[in-house]
């Protein structure tokens, strides 16, 4: 059996990097930001994120659903979906593309909202 030595050593290969931008989730500032407009009580009762992609542009599409009790049910359900398609929203690296509520639930004592998300990458 022949062998060759080639003369490869670990710092002459090439090391693997990651293709493309490693950005972070925005799922997290979006919630924080969606909790602050619905105002307290409220609460994220489920929060999903999947990587979207088009021929031009990379992000995150996200589904949201979102709990509002308390005072003032009606009027804060209001001023939340007010312009929600509009609302200005702070993500480093990432914008809101789209945002819209699916669905509403009214309980009586409380709202239930579905919402969609697209978030894109910012370069």
């Amino acid at each position: 059996m022949t062998s060759m030595h080639h003369g490869f050593r670990p710092e002459n290969l090439v090391q693997n990097k990651p293709i493309g931008k490693t950005q972070r989730d925005p799922l997290p500032r979006l919630l924080e930001q969606l909790l602050k407009r619905a105002g307290a009580p409220a609460m994220i009762e489920r929060a999903v994120s999947r990587p979207w992609a088009s021929a031009l542009f990379e992000g995150r599409r996200h589904v949201i659903a979102l709990r509002l009790s308390g005072a003032r049910l009606a009027t804060r359900f209001c001023d939340f979906a007010e312009d929600i398609g509009s609302a200005e929203w702070s993500l480093p690296g990432h914008f809101v593309a789209d945002i819209i509520i699916d669905n509403v639930r009214d309980e009586g004592t409380e709202f239930w909202l579905e919402l969609s998300a697209l978030t894109i990458e910012d370069w």
